[in-house]
């Protein structure tokens, strides 16, 4: 089930929310009570390589993988 991130801008707080995609956009309360919450954009980060053609350095980095990094 996802995670969703939300920030009340009452208090301040951040914090997570686990429910199904179908109630993604249903609107939250903060931990402490406050309503005025708004749903922060989730970044995801995957990390690893490929045993592509070219020796497992393919794609990511900085320039697209052509230094390596």
């Amino acid at each position: 089930m996802p995670r969703y991130e939300y920030r009340c801008r009452a208090c301040g707080d951040t914090f997570e929310v686990q429910r199904p995609m179908r109630e993604a956009n249903v609107k939250t309360a903060c931990p402490a009570g406050h309503d005025d919450t708004v749903k922060l954009l989730s970044t995801v980060a995957v990390g690893g390589t490929s045993a592509g053609p070219g020796g497992g350095q393919s794609g990511g980095g900085c320039c697209g993988g052509a230094c390596g990094c």
